[in-house]
């Protein structure tokens, strides 16, 4: 497998950049999760009305794949993927000075929209950049963003909060717009779309889904399932933390901050072993394994276990993401990558956005007990993730560079099955 060591400078810029999109798009998306009692407190709604944001959020997000991916077809990756940074930027800003409930969530909304299209858009430039012998690695390194951008949230969240209260965490927000100059600076376009627009290829995305609907129902089914995965044991674990086990901020900080680190190990370990291995059992062998770690997870009391159930539970369900990038781009057509592997995964996070609400609400029926709608839920998608994995295809080895896109196009047309 060829190293980041030895990629050109321009692959690690690209490598970098997208990355860079993916952790910042994330860390927006989590500065909500540590405020969520905050806003039920300062807006006078109930726990399970606040985490509406949540779900409006993920909902939206398939339109923001449909309409970045299409845009970025079109344009290219490059000039979509810095609008793109732009307009979470800013709806992040906005949210921040929500003088009403309903004003925040549409905010949210908005903010969904333009959060759908980075994962498609990012993933395809990074995929059709890199060696193709290193995208195993490069897909874990692109998936440890988010758990990245969550850490960062965690940080942030510990240090400022205090400081700066709920409002301003989101106007912190504003960070993302910093990467827009090293985007223009540093980063090319992908070379197999340059290759395309030179060929006048392109590929109509309603005939292409058409021609591979079984493959398409397919992977918003597993992008269900793993979506229902991450969210289901993130989005309400501070909550979990703070209100049913009353730990500080600066607790909750610190586990928060330890998780996302096993995350981000996870991810790039289970991304590497995938070349060896192949992407199916890598994705398999971590969702299968977060099972024995639930009772740790969510069932233990004291500060410490938690935190070890929570590391070793995020290291499982990053793990099992680190191979998706990788494995989506190489299963769908050349010319319909920035549009494509984003919209089925934002279609499975369309299923997945009633999560928040769905473990609120059982909670609630439970006298308050987060841990066991945190189980039930991750218990339950590790099985479905392990069973719809197995009967999809393998994809390792499969070449993806602009020179040798004709052979992947012919080889991509075939079922999940």
């Amino acid at each position: 497998m060829i190293t980041p060591l030895t990629w050109t400078p321009t692959q690690r810029h690209v490598a970098f950049a997208s990355f860079a999109a993916w952790m910042l798009d994330a860390f927006d998306f989590f500065i909500l999760v540590f405020v969520l009692s905050d806003l039920a407190t300062y807006f006078h709604v109930s726990m399970a009305n606040v985490s509406l944001a949540i779900m409006l959020t993920l909902a939206v997000r398939p339109i923001g794949a449909l309409i970045f991916g299409r845009l970025a077809e079109k344009f290219g990756r490059r000039p979509i993927l810095m609008l793109n940074v732009g307009c979470f930027a800013v709806f992040e800003i906005l949210s921040a000075w929500s003088p009403t409930f309903a004003a925040f969530l549409a905010f949210r909304l908005l903010y969904g929209v333009a959060m759908g299209g980075i994962w498609g858009v990012a993933s395809s430039l990074a995929m059709e950049t890199i060696p193709d012998r290193s995208r195993g690695l490069m897909s874990g390194i692109f998936q440890a963003g988010y758990p990245c951008g969550y850490l960062l949230a965690s940080v942030v969240f510990g240090l400022f909060y205090t400081m700066v209260g709920w409002r301003g965490m989101f106007l912190i927000g504003a960070l993302p717009v910093l990467l827009l100059p090293y985007i223009w600076l540093k980063v090319p376009e992908s070379p197999v779309w340059l290759a395309a627009r030179a060929n006048q290829q392109s590929v109509a995305l309603l005939p292409t889904i058409r021609r591979h609907w079984k493959l398409c129902l397919y992977l918003v089914l597993v992008m269900a399932c793993f979506n229902f995965f991450s969210h289901g044991t993130q989005d309400l674990y501070p909550t979990f933390l703070k209100v049913q086990h009353g730990f500080t901020p600066q607790t909750v900080s610190t586990i928060a901050i330890f998780y996302n680190i096993a995350a981000m190990l996870g991810g790039v370990f289970f991304g590497v072993i995938s070349e060896n291995i192949g992407r199916k059992k890598a994705m398999m062998i971590a969702a299968f394994l977060a099972l024995p770690v639930l009772p740790l997870w969510a069932f233990s009391t004291g500060s410490v276990t938690i935190g070890v159930g929570a590391f070793l539970m995020q290291f499982m369900v990053q793990g099992a993401w680190g191979v998706v990038p990788t494995w989506l781009n190489e299963l769908v057509p050349a010319n319909a990558r920035a549009v494509l592997p984003g919209f089925v995964y934002q279609l499975g996070n369309l299923i997945a956005s009633v999560n928040a609400t769905l473990q609120a609400t059982i909670a609630e029926h439970n006298g308050g007990n987060y841990g066991m709608a945190m189980a039930i839920v991750a218990g339950t998608v590790a099985v479905l993730i392990c069973v719809f994995v197995a009967f999809g295809r393998e994809t390792r080895g499969m070449v993806m560079n602009a020179s040798n896109e004709a052979p992947q196009r012919g080889a991509s047309q075939h079922s999940a099955h």
